[in-house]
């Protein structure tokens, strides 16, 4: 098949959606599929045999906010680009619906291939029905409801002016929920993520293929000769946002810092606001801190090997990447239970309640205190990993998804439209 894979922002080295793509693309064509990602910025690192179709945006999120303020008028030239800046200006996320204009707009235009099928990374824009409508099969894979993230942001607010900005920058959702409605054939990461997919989005179970994301176990490996240090915690994130519980975290390792010499290495942005960085500052632990914005792969894996206890502090996740990627290099992890991290992480980790400092505190304490079952976890982890978590299953599964969509729109020739 000739398979285009869609994605509005594609991180390429921590969070998921980039990573999803590049590995989900390597396997679609190691079984002979031609597949091209189109994706904006950052842009996805792709293999050998997948194309890369750059969408360029105004990447507002990169700048300052006095240059997204004061962008030259000659950048907003084109109506995705002058709505995503006005957009912006209001407070509003406005990447994932002006991709779908331009991915609407390359895929009609004539310059593109012909694809056999599309298949959209969670940009759910009104952009992905024009396409559906223009006569192309569509998969959506749903990570899991940004309806989540909106409403422990909106619960986390501590003013009343808080609260209204984070319901501002979250309203794309009402467009991802009507989008979700309108497609047949969508694909998410876990049993959680369905659960949650068929009540926010009240789409019927029968619409929703569970297809676990796999990790490269050749490349996400233990290493030979490689010493894991006795007092780095880390952890990995695409950004600071309210669901990844790196305030949590912070307040552990303040607490842990009374006993222990450790410190916390945080691959992932921080959101820019100064809050963070406020309160590692209130906790005195600012010193004992090191973000790494952007590293490569084999930075990321020698960090996997090296770390003492990787911890996963979220207050939610579809899935939990960087638990399974800790796992198969070895890493002893300490996860909360949120979303479907108890379907990742099982008996082979340390699982505590979110949103709880406290026993993360206890978790993290006991293993530095018991160096067998920190090795024991670590061998638990991979082999874990390894029986239950394949990429080429994953595309052997998501390919059959695609001929499903295929002959679906073959058979009906049925047309959605946003209600």
């Amino acid at each position: 098949m000739r398979v285009c894979i869609l994605s509005y922002r594609s991180y390429p080295y921590s969070g998921g959606q980039g990573i999803y793509m590049r590995y989900l693309s390597k396997a679609l064509c190691d079984l002979g599929h031609e597949v091209d990602i189109v994706s904006g910025p950052p842009y996805p690192v792709v293999d050998d045999g997948v194309g890369l179709i750059r969408l360029p945006s105004l990447d507002l999120y990169s700048m300052a906010s006095v240059q997204r303020m004061f962008i030259k008028p000659s950048r907003l030239n084109t109506w995705p680009d002058f709505a995503e800046w006005a957009l912006a200006m209001t407070g509003y996320f406005s990447e994932p619906l002006t991709f779908g204009m331009r991915a609407f707009k390359y895929l009609t235009g004539g310059q593109a291939k012909t694809y056999d099928v599309i298949h959209d990374n969670q940009t759910l824009a009104y952009g992905i029905v024009d396409i559906m409508n223009f006569g192309f099969p569509v998969v959506e894979t749903i990570h899991h409801p940004v309806t989540i993230d909106r409403d422990l942001a909106i619960q986390s607010a501590k003013s009343l002016k808080d609260k209204l900005g984070y319901r501002r920058w979250f309203s794309f959702t009402g467009m991802q929920i009507k989008v979700a409605k309108q497609i047949e054939h969508i694909i998410t990461v876990s049993e959680m993520a369905k659960r949650h997919i068929t009540e926010v989005f009240e789409v019927p179970t029968s619409r929703l293929k569970v297809i676990y994301n796999g990790i490269d176990t050749k490349i996400f490996s233990p290493g030979e000769d490689v010493r894991r240090e006795d007092n780095i915690i880390l952890m990995v994130m695409s950004r600071d946002t309210i669901v990844k519980g790196l305030r949590f975290l912070l307040e552990a390792l303040s607490e842990l810092r009374k006993q222990y010499d450790l410190r916390l290495v945080v691959v992932g942005q921080t959101m820019g606001d100064g809050v963070t960085e406020k309160l590692m500052d209130r906790l005195g632990i600012t010193d004992s801190v090191i973000f790494y914005n952007q590293i490569d792969t084999d930075e990321l894996i020698r960090l996997y090997r090296t770390a003492t206890i990787v911890a996963v502090p979220s207050t939610y996740e579809g899935f939990g990447l960087p638990a399974a990627e800790a796992m198969s290099c070895g890493a002893p992890v300490v996860s909360t239970t949120a979303g479907a991290l108890p379907e990742i992480v099982g008996n082979a980790g340390i699982l505590v309640p979110p949103a709880d400092s406290k026993s993360l505190v206890n978790a993290i304490k006991g293993l530095i205190e018991n160096p067998h079952r920190l090795r024991e976890l670590s061998i638990l982890g991979r082999k874990r990993i390894l029986e239950q978590f394949s990429w080429k299953d994953a595309a052997r599964k998501t390919a059959d998804v695609y001929s499903e969509a295929i002959d679906s729109k073959r058979s009906s020739g049925k047309k959605f439209k946003i209600r």
